[in-house]
């Protein structure tokens, strides 16, 4: 089984069960994000998490299994250079716009490095406002410094 015949069966599976990201990481004990991610077939998920999320959404053996091996990431998104959906577009924009300021800013704080995409954590949260509710985004990484020899 590919991770796209996966994704495409959990992803039916999740819609026919009517429950939310959320929910689902309270079921596994996972980030909405991770969880996410795993059902796209972007991340292995541990057996629990897995055996778990398949009682929730009736899953088969074969696809509880796929979910917890090792992808090829980035598959999801194609063989797309810059992302055309518009929502996932304003992050690639973020990046264009911001990425270098931010790089300066982390490595003016930590030093030359980088944030690791390994040791992380993301979560998206709902801030009220009366204008328009806002989208929360937190990236949590460990700081990871560049060895010098």
């Amino acid at each position: 089984m590919t991770k796209a015949e996966m994704c495409e069966k959990v992803l039916a599976a999740k819609k026919s069960a009517g429950v939310t990201w959320q929910q689902l990481s309270e079921v596994t004990g996972m980030g909405a994000v991770y969880v996410a991610s795993g059902c796209y077939g972007e991340s292995s998920m541990p057996p629990e998490a897995a055996e778990k999320l398949g009682e929730v959404l009736s899953l088969s053996d074969d696809l509880v299994e796929e979910l917890q091996t090792y992808p090829t990431k980035g598959w999801s998104m194609g063989a797309k250079v810059v992302p055309t959906d518009p929502l996932i577009y304003r992050f690639y924009e973020i990046m264009s716009v911001y990425g270098a300021s931010m790089k300066d800013v982390i490595q003016e704080e930590f030093g030359d490095g980088i944030m690791s995409a390994i040791d992380f954590k993301l979560d998206v949260a709902r801030e009220k406002d009366p204008k328009g509710d806002r989208v929360v985004v937190t990236m949590n990484g460990k700081f990871l410094p560049y060895k010098k020899w």
